[in-house]
C-alpha cells in the first residue's frame, strides 16, 4: 500500500514548483493513494472522506436544484425558443464531457483537495496557477454567498410584506447561514440537502400551478399586463433585443450549468472517490429535468413577461408567497454549502499540520467558527454595496466558469491523452469536442465579460440601490 504521506508529498511538491508537465500515475497506484489518504482521513478525530457516492449525489442535487432555475424562462423570453433550447441541451452535453474529465484527471492526482489544487496540476504544477485558482475559488464563493444573503432578504420581504428594513432581514439571514454552517464535513451538510432539494422542487411545482391557472401573467419587464401586447412566444429573439441581452441570457443558462468549481472538493471528501461518477449521473438526470421543462412550461405561460426569477410575474400576491416562500430553505442551504468549501479552503490553510486541523479541539471549533463568520459577514457586506447582484452574478459566469467550467477541463483532456488525441474515430471526435470546449470557455471570457460589465455600467448610469437599504426588495 502508499504511503500515507501522499499529501505531505504534494504539499512539498507546490512549495519546490512542481514537476514535469502531465506527469501521471497509473490506475493501481492511484487506487492505492486513495486508500492511504482515506486510511489517514480516518486516524483523525473529524473525518471528511466519509461521504458516499449516494450521500454525494444529495449534496449536487442541493447544490444545484436552485432558483437559478427561475430564472431560465427569462433567458428563454430573451432568446427565444430556438437559441435558448439549443444553448440549454448544449450546455447540459458539455456540463457531462467537462465533469467526466474532471473526475479522470482527479483519479489521476487523488492528492487534489478542491478547484485550487485542480488548477494547480493542470497547469503545470504552477504556483501562479494555484493561486490565481485561489483567488476565483474565494471571490467566486463570497460574492455567490452574498447573493444568497440577498436573495434570503428578498424572500422575508415578499413574506411579510416588508415589515422590517431589508437590510435588517439580511442581517437575519447571515445570522441563519452562520448558524447552518457549523459542520465542518460535507458529509453532515449533505443532510441538509435533501431538505433543499425538496423545498424548491415544491416552490417549482407551485410556481408551475399558479401559472397555469392564472388568466394571465401580472408583470414583465416591459410593464404589467397588457401594456407589452397578449402573451406570446417566440422562435427568436424579437426586435430591438440587444447582444448584451442576448449574451447576459446565455451567461445565465451557462452559469446553472456550471457547478464544477465545487466539485474537486466534494469528491475529496468520498470514501470512494472512483464512484462519483455515479453521483454525477444522478445530477444529470435530475438537471436535464429541472433545468429544462419548467423554464419551458415558464415560458409557455408567461411569455415576454417573464422575469428572473419568474415568481415576479405571478399576479397575485397569495401565489407569489406561497411558491416563493420555499425558497428561502435552498436560498441558505446552497450558501452553506458554499460557505463550507470556502471556510476549508481558509481554514486548512491556517492551521496546516496542526493537531487541531481535524481535532475536536477548542482551538480548532474556534478558529472554524470565526473564519466561518468573517465569510458571511463578507458576503452581507457585497450583497449590501452591490447594485444588482444578477449582473454581478453574470461577470462571475463570464470570468470565472469560462475557466471553471470550460477551460480547465479542455487542458485537463490535453493532459490525460497526449500522444494519442487522434488515435481512432471516438478519440478524434472527443478531441474535436474539448478544443470546441476551448473555445467557449474563451468566448465566454472574451466577449462575454464584455456584456456583463456592459450591464453593470448600465447599471450605475440609472438608479443605484444605495448600500444597507431599507428600500422595499420584495418580488
Amino acid at each position: 500500500m502508499a504511503s500515507v504521506s501522499e499529501q505531505s508529498k504534494f504539499d512539498e511538491e507546490k512549495k519546490q514548483g512542481g514537476y514535469a508537465l502531465g506527469t501521471e500515475v497509473d490506475v493501481s497506484s492511484s487506487f492505492e493513494t486513495i486508500n492511504a489518504l482515506v486510511a489517514e482521513d480516518h486516524e483523525h478525530d473529524i473525518k471528511l472522506r466519509t461521504m458516499s457516492w449516494q450521500k454525494t449525489a444529495v449534496l449536487l442535487a442541493g447544490d444545484q436544484v436552485c432558483l437559478a432555475i427561475m430564472a431560465q424562462s427569462w433567458s428563454l423570453s430573451v432568446l427565444g425558443w430556438v437559441p435558448g433550447l439549443i444553448t440549454m441541451v448544449l450546455s447540459g452535453i458539455l456540463f457531462w464531457v467537462t465533469s467526466i474529465t474532471m473526475h479522470k484527471y482527479i483519479m489521476k492526482h487523488p492528492q487534489i483537495k478542491d478547484i485550487c489544487d485542480f488548477g494547480y496540476y493542470v497547469f503545470g504544477q504552477s504556483k501562479i496557477a494555484y493561486v490565481f485558482s485561489s483567488f476565483m475559488l474565494l471571490a467566486n464563493n463570497i460574492l455567490l454567498i452574498g447573493f444568497h444573503v440577498l436573495t434570503g432578504a428578498k424572500v422575508l420581504n415578499t413574506l411579510s410584506g416588508h415589515t422590517l428594513c431589508t437590510a435588517v432581514f439580511s442581517v437575519i439571514a447571515t445570522i441563519m447561514g452562520i448558524v447552518m454552517s457549523s459542520p465542518r464535513t460535507l458529509h453532515h451538510v449533505s443532510f441538509m440537502s435533501m431538505f433543499s432539494s425538496a423545498c424548491m422542487g415544491i416552490a417549482i411545482l407551485l410556481f408551475l400551478i399558479f401559472a397555469g391557472i392564472e388568466a394571465a401573467p401580472a408583470y414583465g419587464y416591459n410593464g404589467y399586463y397588457p401594456t407589452d401586447g397578449p402573451v406570446k412566444t417566440y422562435a427568436f429573439p424579437l426586435p430591438g433585443t440587444t447582444w448584451v441581452n442576448c449574451m447576459n441570457a446565455v451567461l445565465n443558462i451557462t452559469f446553472l450549468w456550471v457547478p464544477q468549481i465545487l466539485f474537486p472538493s466534494f469528491i475529496a471528501e468520498m470514501e470512494r472517490p472512483q464512484d462519483f461518477p455515479k453521483a454525477l449521473a444522478v445530477l444529470a438526470a435530475i438537471s436535464a429535468i429541472l433545468f429544462i421543462i419548467p423554464p419551458v412550461i415558464g415560458f409557455r405561460y408567461l411569455g415576454q413577461y417573464a422575469t428572473a426569477p419568474a415568481f415576479g410575474s405571478l399576479g397575485i400576491t397569495a401565489y407569489k408567497k406561497a411558491s416563493f416562500g420555499f425558497v428561502i430553505v435552498p436560498t441558505l442551504i446552497i450558501g452553506v454549502i458554499y460557505a463550507n468549501v470556502t471556510a476549508k479552503f481558509i481554514y486548512l490553510r491556517i492551521m496546516g499540520k496542526s493537531k487541531h486541523a481535524h481535532s475536536n479541539t477548542f482551538i480548532g471549533w474556534g478558529v472554524w467558527v470565526l473564519v466561518m463568520i468573517g465569510i458571511w459577514i463578507i458576503a452581507f457586506i457585497f450583497s449590501e454595496v452591490v447594485p444588482s447582484m444578477g449582473d454581478f452574478l453574470s461577470l462571475l459566469g463570464a470570468a470565472f466558469d469560462s475557466f471553471f467550467g470550460f477551460i480547465f477541463f479542455a487542458v485537463a483532456y490535453w493532459q490525460l491523452n497526449r500522444g494519442r488525441l487522434f488515435s481512432g474515430l471516438a478519440k478524434t471526435g472527443l478531441t474535436v469536442l474539448n478544443v470546441f470546449i476551448l473555445f467557449v470557455g474563451l468566448f465566454l471570457l472574451g466577449p462575454g465579460l464584455y456584456a456583463a460589465v456592459e450591464a453593470i455600467i448600465t447599471d450605475y448610469s440609472g438608479s443605484v440601490t444605495p448600500a444597507f437599504t431599507c428600500a422595499n426588495m420584495a418580488i
